[in-house]
């Protein structure tokens, strides 16, 4: 009986470890995604601290703030939100 309950705990934490390490890697994947890739990162970083510095780390608020200060924003930046049309 207690072979089968230790058998039974080592599945139920595997499983726990194997959905936590899926939810983490969902997170990460959207947010990923939804700051851009690595170089539209690098030319729009001086402008959030700039421009959006209280809504860090809110994505969502950057982006908004980022068209709404479209005219101010450095040329690189400018240029990466004329590329995804936004």
């Amino acid at each position: 009986m207690k072979a089968r309950f230790l058998r039974f705990a080592g599945v139920k934490s595997r499983a726990r470890r194997a959905s936590t390490v899926g939810l983490f890697l969902t997170l990460f994947a959207s947010a990923a995604h939804g700051q851009g890739t690595a170089e539209q990162r690098r030319a729009c970083t001086p402008d959030v601290y700039r421009l959006c510095a209280g809504e860090i780390p809110n994505v969502r608020a950057i982006t908004a703030c980022l068209r709404r200060n479209r005219s101010s924003l450095s040329e690189a930046c400018r240029s990466v939100f004329d590329q995804a049309g936004g």
